[in-house]
Parts: structure tokens; C-alpha cells; sequence
């Protein structure tokens, strides 16, 4: 797991080579353990390429420096990430006749590349981010893993091609400036978050996950290789539909995810998905180290749960408690560390538990990505029915109504009713997990974008005949949520405290498996995860299967009217706040009298803007 940045520009208006320097410091946390840069010359065109690397150790510590180089063949890699099947991938190319002078993914890579050029990218089970200068070809690939478990970044500009793992160390490059994308903001009120390929940078871009660029002649193109497979239906081929065939295929993937030359460990919530992982890594090597963070109140925390699953398997444990005081003291720096607001407050958790792990362990094994594959979410069971609370007769003007009134402890059910009543699935979609549809954001928003369409955002989707609900949004889910809220989370709040993060369920092979299996085995009536409970039957104890869904709940609705008061309204009420004028005055205030006073519960939305805030405040953009 690693940093890397870099450029192709023009001879005549490329950066000084040493430019990178500035970029490589901005991904330090990314990688402790080195670093390194070459520059090379098109002859061609006379471009100039530079590779930069940050390094953090985890296959084969003692050697495999980046970039990694061969001169002969006129190549060289810069890459970030794990390519778990490299051992399988390095017999295959012996047997071709390529030499190795290392027991390492990176050498893996480089001469797949050699043997199979860009579609190299279809032979990768791992994640990944990379760029790989071909001299001989005179092109230059940029490529990005099927769910977008690794970022890249790109900027265009005069002719040049930026890149970096995360924004900040394109900002560190000559010439790029911070500058907001309004339209991005718009897009940022109703999701949460900012779906890509945007970023609130202008001029910054995300690489789409499953997505290869190549530069060649001054030009760069975009290629999607691969798209989660619930974007289609499809039957099983050959493969089993049993319970069996499930576990043995996830039991693979942990597996293959286990291999490191360094200490590690894994996420432990004491939920199903990271239970399940713990499970599956016990048989598989020595004693296994644990790591679960909790809360002040008794009522959030999750960490009974994980303690009796650690028991369970003998596991070296690790706890953390946080409280508000954590959140409020971290909060800032984290959105520096992401580069964009903390669209989740668990991501705060998050990062104090990758810094306790980071004392003994270098990589860790996380439960994410189950519920988007598997269908965890109320929202799967909710949208699936969501045809009978249509059929009540009067359901718009007398229970709608109704159900919106009732007082500040209903906040789900309100949201179910209220997503119920839009007709478009795609806007349902992002409200389920957003911040306001476009009606609120309306209300609230002075930006002079009311006429912009959220929906172009949306990630294409083939409505053939077969195309159930429940997979419909599942791959919103896989194409939008995961890679661009969840994933983005994981990679910076362990990256921060450079460790990298590793995600079983997200192995393309499993999510192939699991994309032909019937509905009802991933959702069956009102439980979720279906065939997965199933499957762990054989390895938890019942009182953690039977236990309801909790998530990574931070208590952040009684904060902000407790003792997160005082910071909430300093940042969206003060004179100092640079992003009120962004809003209609009246609405905002009401919006936080409401919440404050307990009538309506705002946390979302009042959490969506003071990130936004913080943001601004950052990086100060113009």
C-alpha cells in the first residue's frame, strides 16, 4: 500500500523533475517507508514523464523499490496497492519464460504488463492504482481496480496530465490551484458525498473504478473493462447455489487476502461481516489481532459484541473508546486527510482505531462491502415493498402527513415515508443514504443551480427485462456508494495512520458468484444478508447472528444539541462561516433551531454542511 503521483507534459511546459518532491511529501503518511521518482523523455514527442512512489512496506519489506524500472524493456511502475493472485499470475509467466528476481506483486505486475499489455488490468484479482510509462510504446497507463478500492486522481491542464493517489498532492504541483466546483457542492447536498468522476476541486478528477486511461500522441482516453455484475442479470454457470459454495468462496478470498510479509490483523465490530472475516482468518494462521473501537454511551458502543467474538477465537484484542471531545478535536484534521468533507461521522472512529492498530500491525481485514454485495441495508428490504405503502389508499394526504409529524425519535420511518413518496427510483436512491432531495436543497440552497439534475450523476444502468429492484439498487450501491463514500473512507482513514485496509467481500470473483444467485438468497422477506447468516451458522455464536443491525452508529444528533452545540453554530451561524452564503439565512437557522430544540432531527443535513464547512476553511478554495 503506497502513494503515487506524477505527470506527462510537454518539454517546453513541464514542472522541473523535482517538482515531485513537494507532491511525494503531501502522501508521506501514505508511504513511511520510502520513497523514490524517475523522470524519462518521449522521444517521440519530447513529453517529459515523472514517476513518483511513497512506499509502504507490506510484500517483500526488504527489497521491490519504486518505481519500479526495467530499462531494457523501457518500462516503468509506480503502484499502489495489493495483487493478491500475484503468486498465481508469477507461475503463469515463468512457465511463458519471464525471469523474477523477487518474490513481489510489483514484479508481478510489471511483467504481466510486458506479456499482456493494457489488459493486464482483466488478470488482477487485488487492489489497485497504478501508472506505467511504456517507452518502447511511447504511451502511458493509468489504470484503477474493478470497485475503486484504491484512488487516482487526474488534472488536465495545458496539455499536461496530472496524477496522485489522493488531491492534496496534486495541489502540491506547479500551477494547480484549489478552486470549488459549485456544481459539485449542489451534487454534495443531496448524496452526501461528491460522485465521481467530480471532486469539489475544479479541475480534479476521480479515475472511475474498473477504468484504464492511456495517454499516447498527447491525447489520454478512458476504458471501463469491467462493470459489477448486478449491472445485468445473469444465471450461475456451473457454479453451485449452496450455502457451501458461498463460504467456500468467500473463505478464498480471505485467504488470498492474508498473504503480507508483515503483521496484521482486522477490524472487529462484532457485527456479522467483520465476525465472519475473523472467523475465516482464524483458520488460516497463527493467532489473530483484533482491533474494535466503542462509545461513551453504552447504548452506541458495540464492543460486548466484539469481545465475545474475540473470545471466541482466541484473538489478541485491541479496545478504544471515543467520545465527542474526539470528534470534535479530529474532525478537522481528517478532512484534510481526505480532501473533502467526513461525509460519515464513523470515519472518526475509524481513524483512531487504524491509529491503535498501526502500534502492532501494519494491514487489517475489514467487514466492508457485505451489505452492498449481499444486500444489508433496510433500505433493501423497504424499496422492495415499497409498492404497498403505494397501494394505501390516501397514503399522500393522510398517512404521509402523519407520519411526518411525529416527534424527533422517528427519524427512519420519516425517511422511509418521505422516500416513498418520490416517483423517480433514481432520486429514492441517493435520498435513502443522502442529505436532502431536490425540493430541500432547493429550499436551502442560494447557489444558482436549481436547474442542475442530480440525476445526471447517476451510474449507468441497463434496464433490460430481468433487472429486479433489489439489483437495481445494488449496483447504484456498488458503482456509487461504495467506491465513492465508503471506500474513499477506508483508504484515508487508515491511510492516515499508514496502514492499509483489506476488503474480502469486494473480490470480483465473489461478487461474480454472488450477482447469479436468486434474489431471495441475498434478501428473503425482511432479512438481509440472507445466504451470508446463513453461512455463518457454522461459525458464530448465535446471540451475534440473531443481534439486530447497529452500523457504525456515532450518537451525533445528541451531540450537536449537547456539547457539539457551541461548534456547530460557530461554524454555520458566525460571520465567519464561508459557506452561509451559499444558503437562504432563514432556512438555515431554522433547519438548526429545529434540531437544537428537539422538534426535528437534522443530524444528517446539519453534519452534511458543517463538513462542507470545514472544507472551505481548509483549503480555502477561490
Amino acid at each position: 500500500m503506497c502513494g503515487i503521483a506524477g505527470w506527462i507534459a510537454a518539454a517546453r511546459s513541464a514542472p522541473e523533475d523535482g517538482a515531485i518532491g513537494a507532491a511525494l511529501d503531501a502522501l508521506a503518511h501514505r508511504g513511511p517507508d520510502g520513497e523514490g521518482a524517475r523522470a524519462f523523455v518521449n522521444r517521440g514527442t519530447g513529453h517529459r514523464v515523472v514517476l513518483g512512489h511513497r512506499r509502504l512496506a507490506i510484500i517483500d519489506p526488504q527489497g521491490a523499490a519504486q518505481p519500479m524500472c526495467d530499462d531494457a524493456a523501457e518500462l516503468a511502475l509506480t503502484f499502489n496497492g495489493e495483487i493478491y493472485n500475484f503468486r498465481a499470475l508469477r507461475a503463469e509467466l515463468a512457465a511463458r519464460g519471464y525471469r523474477f528476481e523477487r518474490d513481489s506483486d510489483t514484479e508481478v505486475l510489471l511483467r504481466a504488463y510486458q506479456h499482456w499489455g493494457k489488459d493486464v488490468v482483466r488478470h488482477l484479482r487485488g487492489q489497485f492504482a497504478f501508472a506505467l510509462w511504456d517507452g518502447r510504446r511511447e504511451q502511458l497507463l493509468l489504470a484503477r481496480d474493478r470497485f475503486g478500492e484504491k484512488p487516482l486522481y487526474l488534472c488536465e491542464k495545458d496539455g499536461a496530465v496530472y496524477f496522485a493517489s489522493e488531491a492534496k498532492a496534486l495541489l502540491a504541483m506547479p500551477g494547480i490551484a484549489a478552486q470549488v466546483d459549485l456544481r459539485a457542492v449542489w451534487e454534495y447536498l443531496a448524496y452526501r458525498y461528491v460522485p465521481g468522476p467530480r471532486t469539489l476541486f475544479a479541475g480534479i478528477r476521480k479515475l472511475p473504478p474498473a477504468t484504464y486511461a492511456l495517454w499516447q500522441l498527447g491525447r489520454l482516453k478512458e476504458f471501463r473493462y469491467w462493470f459489477p455484475p448486478d449491472r445485468n442479470p445473469r444465471a450461475l454457470k456451473g457454479d453451485d447455489p449452496s450455502v457451501e459454495t458461498f463460504l467456500s468462496k468467500l473463505d478464498e478470498a480471505v485467504k488470498l487476502q492474508m498473504v503480507s510479509d508483515v503483521p496484521f490483523g482486522a477490524f472487529l465490530s462484532g457485527g456479522l461481516d467483520s465476525s465472519t472475516i475473523v472467523a475465516l482468518m482464524s483458520r488460516h494462521g497463527s493467532k489473530v489481532k483484533t482491533f474494535s473501537v466503542g462509545f461513551a454511551e453504552a447504548r452506541y458502543s458495540e464492543l460486548p459484541y466484539a469481545a465475545q467474538v474475540a473470545k471466541q477465537f482466541g484473538t489478541e484484542h485491541h479496545e478504544i473508546v471515543v467520545s465527542e471531545k474526539d470528534l470534535m478535536g479530529e474532525l478537522p484534521r481528517l478532512v484534510a486527510f481526505r480532501d473533502a468533507p467526513v461525509a460519515e461521522p464513523s470515519d472518526i472512529p475509524i481513524n483512531l482505531l487504524a491509529r491503535e492498530a498501526s502500534r502492532s500491525v501494519k494491514m487489517v481485514l475489514t467487514g466492508e462491502g457485505s451489505d452492498e454485495i449481499l444486500g444489508g441495508y433496510p433500505k433493501h428490504v423497504m424499496e422492495r415493498y415499497r409498492w404497498i405503502w403505494r397501494s394505501l389508499p390516501f397514503h399522500s394526504s393522510l398517512f404521509s402527513p402523519l407520519v411526518r409529524s411525529l416527534p424527533y425519535g422517528f427519524r427512519r420511518a420519516k425517511t422511509a415515508v418521505a422516500n416513498f413518496e418520490l416517483e423517480d427510483w433514481r432520486e429514492r436512491y441517493v435520498r435513502w443514504f443522502g442529505a436532502m432531495d431536490r425540493a430541500e436543497r432547493e429550499r436551502l440552497s442560494v447557489l444558482g443551480l436549481n436547474g442542475s439534475d442530480v440525476l445526471e450523476s447517476m451510474p449507468p444502468f441497463d434496464a433490460q427485462t430481468g433487472n429486479s429492484t433489489l439489483r437495481r439498487m445494488l449496483y447504484f450501491d456498488q458503482t456509487s456508494w461504495l467506491p465513492d463514500n465508503l471506500l474513499e473512507r477506508g483508504d484515508r482513514m487508515t491511510m492516515a495512520a499508514s496502514i492499509e485496509a483489506r476488503v474480502p467481500f469486494l473480490d470480483h470473483a465473489l461478487a461474480e458468484h454472488v450477482s447469479g444467485l436468486p434474489d431471495e438468497l441475498r434478501v428473503r422477506g425482511l432479512t438481509t444478508k440472507w445466504i451470508l447468516r446463513r453461512a455463518a451458522r457454522a461459525l458464530l455464536p448465535k446471540r451475534i447472528l440473531k443481534r439486530p443491525k447497529v452500523g457504525f452508529r456515532v450518537p451525533v444528533n445528541e451531540w450537536f444539541r449537547g456539547d457539539m452545540r457551541g461548534y456547530l453554530l460557530e461554524h454555520l451561524r458566525s460571520p465567519d462561516s464561508l459557506t452561509r452564503r451559499y444558503y437562504d439565512g432563514a432556512a438555515l437557522d431554522r433547519l438548526l433551531d429545529e434540531h437544537i430544540a428537539g422538534r426535528h432531527n437534522h443530524e444528517k443535513t446539519l453534519w452534511t454542511l458543517l463538513n462542507l464547512e470545514i472544507w472551505h476553511r481548509t483549503y480555502r478554495p477561490g
